[in-house]
Order: structure tokens, then C-alpha cells, then sequence
């Protein structure tokens, strides 16, 4: 796709910290019966859109591009993931993000989108974040039934471990699962000064203010608070990533899909999802420079518009009214 390279439009002003008027929250049930949250905005004569968020978010980091989708004519869905948002818990502590296995999440995914499938008609298309962008490849790799299109924004494809080598982050892992702990937080996420504060916001985003916000939704709805994952999480996300990167099903994606990427991103593996993108049939890849963090789509605005108008475009061309 050729970048975009006409003025950036200014947005409507939109408050981050209000839901949007007409949305509707409610809870859908999973097969085992655990409700998960659930935000519906737009009248979807444009088609219909599922947003899948990633690890810790929660629907309103999203009520932004949520809103924008909407007035774009998109009947917008999105969910908390089991596990966290308004979703409940897995364990005793409530900041501690757990899974006990990716399948739960994969199967999730399946039962809510034939659901929201089966709602209505037009172009149906998805945009996943990280988390939720590994959780999707990994869902149409398996068999998914395909939406029209689909957008990965910086999909965990691959984790940073830091100084660690991925055998001995691994290993690491399954022996904290192995002593008890797989699920107590796999380490500590302090933001009691400023300096933690900013040093977690340069890791999500440059935008100060869109970082605060989470932080306001966080302080004023604790439910929806998480912190750290647990070990068995970092066990299973180092599993599932490995296995997905590896898989000869990448090459049976036939769904149209653009990635989106951030070069110096320190959360996930541009690499990793570079050699990815290589092995989907026709997977568009655009990777962002300095100016873009993990969190492309809450950034500052020159990057956070020009990503809206790169997916907006490829909806237009991959899967049109």
C-alpha cells in the first residue's frame, strides 16, 4: 500500500473519557458460560467491525477509534477477554492476568465472531492489537471462519524477554509454573512516581495525555484494573508464539490482512512479525520509525491518523460497501 501522503485531516474533538452516546454495554456468554463484556457503537451501513483489544486492555482504551469506526458507518463490536476489563477474574488477585491455556482465548474468539457473524449483513471485518492481533492469526491459522478483511495492529507474534534467549525464557517459565506459582504475577509493574509512570507510557506510546487516560479509567473503575501477567501466561505466550511463527497453516491465510508495525517497538518482535507477514499470501505489511511506540492506534495524532486512514483505505479496496 502507497503511504499516505495527502494532508492529515484534524479529527473532531472526542472525549476519551466518556462512552460515546447510543452505544450499548452488555455481556455476551461464552460456551462454558462465563460472561464477557461487551460494546456495541455505530449503525453499520458501512459493514460491521470487531475490535479485538490485547493483554491488560480494556473496551474503553478503545472507545477513540471505536467512535471514529462508528461514524464511519461501521457497527463497531469489541470485548474484554476473559480474564480482564469487566470480564472477571481467573484468579485470587485481581491485577494478576491469567490463562490457564491460549486455547480458551482461541475458542472465545470462534463462538463470539459466528455469533456476531450471524447478526447482520454487509462486509465483516476485524482489527486486532497485540494480544488479540496473535490471538486472531492464530484463530484463521486453525480454521477460523475468515472475515472479509482483517488488520493486525503490532500482533504478538513474537515477545521481548528482555537479555533472556527465548529456550531460556521458556524454561524459565515452565519451571515457575512448575514450583506453584504459574498463577501469581510474573513481575511487578510500580507506577508510584513519575518516573515509572513515564518510563511504562514510552514503552505503550509517545502521547502523554492518551497514556493518562487509562490511567483515569483504571483509578476510576478499579474493576477493570489488571497489572502483570502471570507465569503461566508468559509460559503460554511464549508457547503460543512459537508455535504460531512456525506454522505451515500461516500459508493458508486467505483472509486480505494489513500489518501494522512499530520498528523500535520493546513490548513485541517487529522482526518476528516481519518474517511472519512474509509467509501470509498477500499480507501487507507498514512498519512505523521513531515516532511510534506498541500502542499505534492510541499514539500521538500524526501517527494515530495516518494508521486510521491506511486501514480505512484498505477496508475500502478489501472489502467495500
Amino acid at each position: 500500500m502507497r503511504p499516505m501522503d495527502s494532508p492529515l485531516f484534524t479529527p473532531p474533538a472526542f472525549d476519551r473519557r466518556a462512552w460515546p452516546m447510543n452505544g450499548r454495554l452488555d455481556f455476551w456468554h461464552a460456551p462454558d458460560g462465563l460472561p464477557l463484556r461487551r460494546y456495541r457503537l455505530g449503525d453499520g451501513n458501512r459493514g460491521r467491525m470487531l475490535v479485538l483489544g490485547g493483554r491488560g486492555d480494556m473496551i474503553e482504551k478503545y472507545l477513540e477509534v471505536i467512535h471514529h469506526w462508528a461514524e464511519q458507518g461501521w457497527a463497531v463490536t469489541t470485548f474484554d477477554w476473559r480474564g480482564q476489563g469487566g470480564s472477571g477474574r481467573l484468579t485470587a488477585d485481581p491485577l494478576c492476568g491469567h490463562i490457564e491455556d491460549f486455547g480458551q482465548w482461541i475458542s472465545d474468539l470462534v463462538s463470539f465472531a459466528t455469533d456476531w457473524r450471524a447478526e447482520g449483513e454487509g462486509p465483516a471485518v476485524i482489527v486486532a492489537h497485540s494480544m488479540g492481533g496473535h490471538l486472531l492469526l492464530r484463530a484463521l491459522a486453525e480454521g477460523m471462519p475468515t472475515p472479509d478483511a482483517a488488520v493486525a495492529v503490532a500482533p504478538m507474534i513474537g515477545v521481548h524477554a528482555g537479555l533472556l534467549p527465548p529456550w531460556l525464557a521458556r524454561f524459565i517459565a515452565k519451571a515457575m509454573c512448575a514450583l506453584g506459582f504459574e498463577a501469581r504475577q510474573a513481575w511487578t509493574q510500580k507506577e508510584e512516581s513519575s518516573w515509572q509512570r513515564a518510563a511504562r507510557q514510552k514503552r505503550l506510546t509517545h502521547d502523554p495525555d492518551r497514556y493518562a487516560d487509562e490511567l483515569w479509567w483504571r483509578d476510576h473503575s478499579r474493576d477493570i484494573a489488571l497489572g502483570p501477567p502471570s507465569w503461566r501466561w508468559v509460559a503460554q505466550a511464549l508457547e503460543s508464539t512459537r508455535t504460531l511463527a512456525r506454522a505451515e497453516a500461516l500459508k493458508r491465510i486467505a483472509v486480505p490482512l494489513l500489518i501494522l508495525a512499530a520498528r523500535y517497538d520493546r513490548l513485541v518482535s517487529t522482526p518476528a512479525i516481519q518474517r511472519v507477514a512474509k509467509r501470509i499470501p498477500g499480507a501487507r505489511l507498514h512498519i512505523y520509525g521513531r515516532d511510534a511506540a506498541h500502542e499505534i492506534l492510541r499514539e500521538s495524532d500524526h501517527v494515530r491518523i495516518d494508521a486510521l486512514r491506511r486501514i480505512d483505505a484498505f477496508f475500502e479496496e478489501a472489502a467495500p460497501a
